[in-house]
């Protein structure tokens, strides 16, 4: 057990309240109050039209990629750096995962990798929100736009996150969130999409609900999935979105205090760049070698501080590995990069400990 863990949620809240009430009235699976409250409120939140709960992120991506009917024979443009969740989505549809590099200030999908990959089977670019750093939304669209492409935002780690003073999630036609319990939002399982046309939102309650049809009782009219969401995974959704501002507070707070502390030292904090807000939902660092990385970790651990490894580049993992590929930037932050603990009940003593172990780690 470490004494600081990497993520913790906070619940403090009405989660207990909202729970007891889904036992109380029996209502504990994807029916009840809880569901339709949750969706709304999210979707205020965004400033987005159509909202639906799903029961996690992974099929939030999958659902929101067959909403749009991508499928076999087709190619799929993602970054390499980024959680496996948002690569093996695209496979489950039958479509072809397509890696390009990522922008070394940002660490977010390269626009100018995304041009030269796409081919005529392209049907779609999908852009993940990295550790809470917007990408570049408005050349993303510009491209999405002129080769006619759908254009997907994987918002699993950037609740709170903003482009040009707008939430993202409301840039391409449909996207999806996380509720993992080391999310910044969490419903401890859960996720969430949303979008602002009609007719991919009907898609996808259509398929969510493995497939009923709309005006006929048990009438199934399609192959659909059971991906919903539960009425206590929604009522702590609720709770959670009740003071997510405040968590989004505190986690800024953090992220400044660790960039104040880690300033003039060998550690690289990920910046925030651009005209957006960074959401952090980790706080994550480059270190100046490769060959650091693992003994600093292991410093790190000995002092009972958990970290993680930032994402190793999906194009590099067996079963992605077997077209030889180079993207030098993903690569470099992949091998280079540790997230440090972010939970937002972070306290400032316990900033200043894991900060001087970093530093000692290096003597």
């Amino acid at each position: 057990m470490y004494k600081i863990p990497v993520y913790q949620p906070s619940l403090s809240g009405n989660e207990k309240k909202y729970v007891n009430d889904c036992l109380d009235s029996n209502w504990i699976s994807s029916k009840g109050k809880y569901v339709s409250l949750f969706e709304k409120e999210f979707a205020s939140y965004i400033n987005i039209k159509y909202a639906t709960g799903v029961c996690n992120g992974t099929v939030a991506l999958h659902l929101a990629l067959s909403a749009l009917g991508i499928g076999h024979g087709d190619e799929v443009i993602v970054p390499t750096l980024t959680y496996i969740a948002s690569v093996n989505s695209i496979v489950y549809t039958g479509a072809t995962p397509v890696f390009v590099d990522s922008l070394s200030d940002t660490w977010q999908i390269d626009p100018q990798e995304v041009i030269k990959s796409i081919t005529p089977r392209t049907k779609a670019i999908m852009a993940v929100h990295l550790y809470g750093h917007p990408c570049e939304m408005s050349v993303l669209q510009e491209i999405a736009d002129e080769h006619r492409l759908f254009l997907i935002e994987d918002c699993a780690e950037a609740i709170g996150s903003q482009y040009q003073s707008q939430h993202v999630g409301i840039f391409g036609d449909i996207a999806t969130f996380s509720f993992y319990g080391n999310k910044t939002l969490t419903t401890g399982e859960g996720g969430m999409v949303i979008t602002n046309d009609k007719t991919i939102f009907e898609r996808t309650i259509h398929l969510k609900g493995q497939g009923l049809a709309k005006y006929r009782e048990y009438w199934h009219d399609i192959i659909g999935y059971n991906y919903r969401m539960t009425n206590i995974c929604a009522a702590i959704g609720l709770a959670q979105l009740e003071r997510i501002d405040e968590i989004l507070l505190k986690k800024r707070k953090i992220a400044d205090l660790y960039k104040e502390l880690l300033q003039n030292t060998e550690f690289k904090v990920h910046p925030e760049i651009g005209d957006v807000h960074h959401s952090y939902w980790m706080v994550s660092i480059l270190v100046s070698q490769a060959s650091q990385r693992d003994r600093i970790r292991q410093n790190l651990a000995q002092a009972g501080i958990e970290t993680r490894p930032v994402f190793y580049p999906v194009h590099t993992m067996p079963m992605y590995s077997h077209k030889y590929q180079r993207h030098k930037v993903a690569e470099d932050i992949g091998w280079r990069g540790i997230n440090l603990p972010s939970f937002p009940d972070l306290t400032e003593q316990e900033i200043v400990y894991i900060c001087d172990c970093l530093k000692n780690s290096l003597i």
